[in-house]
């Protein structure tokens, strides 16, 4: 009996470019629902073409950049169609991104991937810093600490008087004291003339 080898199915990122047309299903619903609809149409035109087989909405993301450009123009009127770029990755998980920006959602990305490099940027020079000076470190640390016991010594001190003061506080409160028997309704005077 020989067994075949069966070969090695190697599932890629399958990258998609749909144009999705809208208007068709939006019309039949009404006015304060029209966006809400458009994006769960998107949702289910992608689960249809790239072929989940469960119809789990769940399993497409949505992009930020999309989401902004289908509300941009309120809830009332969203785009009768959209083009978009769907990635499916090995988990079954589809990512939608929108193709033709905006000039407003342009210049936004653009200035978050500008961010987001100047932050790695950053992490990166600082991560340099901390492997160049591992000796002043320990040094640095080591004045942190006493500074800290210090700080904790006082807070400690001033805390336990803040406590023997509420304690006496008590205890004067508690002390009995002479009492004056006061009357329970003040005695009506005739008013002076």
């Amino acid at each position: 009996m020989t067994t075949k080898k069966q070969p090695k199915i190697e599932e890629k990122n399958l990258e998609r470019i749909y144009i999705i047309p809208l208007r068709e299903k939006c019309r039949t619903v009404p006015r304060y629902k029209k966006t809400n609809k458009a994006i769960k149409t998107i949702k289910e035109f992608l689960v249809k073409h790239m072929k989940i087989y469960d119809r789990d909405l769940n399993k497409i993301k949505i992009d930020g950049y999309l989401n902004e450009y289908m509300w941009a123009r309120g809830i009332k009127n969203p785009p009768h169609k959209i083009r978009v770029k769907a990635t499916k990755d090995i988990e079954g998980v589809v990512k939608v991104e929108l193709i033709d920006y905006s000039n407003k959602l342009r210049f936004k990305k653009i200035r978050a991937e500008r961010v987001e490099k100047v932050s790695k940027e950053a992490a990166a020079k600082k991560k340099k810093v901390e492997k160049q000076k591992p000796e002043d470190k320990d040094t640095l640390s080591t004045k942190e600490e006493d500074k800290k016991i210090e700080k904790e010594k006082a807070t400690a001190g001033a805390q336990a008087a803040q406590k023997v003061a509420e304690t006496q506080a008590k205890q004067m409160k508690k002390a009995k004291q002479p009492k004056i028997k006061q009357p329970k309704h003040q005695a009506r005077k005739a008013l002076a003339k």
